[in-house]
């Protein structure tokens, strides 16, 4: 990157980025500009860590340091003003980083176990040899997550024939799959 020339306008007074004129000969701009934008990017790079930022935060620095650079009282303290501009700037930058991550680490899914397949697997073949009424209301109340009465009304039975197929499909499976079975779903 070359500090040469801030940009001018053909009427001869500097217009910085759409922020007015400013109250200085472009002469004394450019000056300023080849004097302080070097120091104000290194100090930039110390503070963000990386270049382009860095000569972002000191190039936006400089252009509002020089659009005031009228209203200052002291033209010799333009550098301290430089440097201040550029410590808030790779401030706000970071802060506004800080922010966008968090939200970022918001937006992910959570982390999940992976099924345990083999399981699933062996649930899947037990819960097949069972009977049909057994299997249709461990299926109905527990997989879509049915009260007896919807279950009943569904399968077109009592509520206590629906009680009963689940408590002898479940005492199946457990007959089948051993009683440490349940202990392994409710962990996985």
């Amino acid at each position: 990157m070359t500090y040469d020339e801030p940009p001018a306008t053909p009427g001869g007074t500097v217009t910085l980025a759409g922020r007015g004129a400013v109250f200085a000969s472009p002469a004394r701009i450019t000056e300023l500009y080849r004097a302080h934008l070097p120091t104000a990017t290194r100090l930039a790079y110390l503070l963000t860590g990386d270049r382009a930022t860095a000569e972002d935060v000191a190039q936006d620095a400089f252009l509002s340091a020089a659009s005031r650079l009228g209203g200052l009282r002291d033209e010799a303290a333009f550098g301290a003003y430089l440097h201040r501009s550029v410590v808030n700037r790779a401030r706000n930058r970071a802060r506004r980083l800080k922010v966008e991550r968090r939200y970022a680490r918001a937006d992910e899914p959570a982390p999940y176990d992976l099924p345990d397949v083999a399981t699933r697997d062996r649930l899947w073949r037990a819960l097949q040899r069972l009977p049909h009424r057994q299997r249709a209301t461990l299926v109905l109340r527990f997989y879509l997550d049915l009260s007896e009465a919807e279950t009943a009304a569904r399968l077109g039975c009592r509520p206590g024939t629906v009680k009963s197929a689940v408590a002898r499909g479940l005492a199946a499976l457990r007959a089948e799959l051993g009683p440490d079975f349940s202990r392994e779903v409710s962990d996985a």
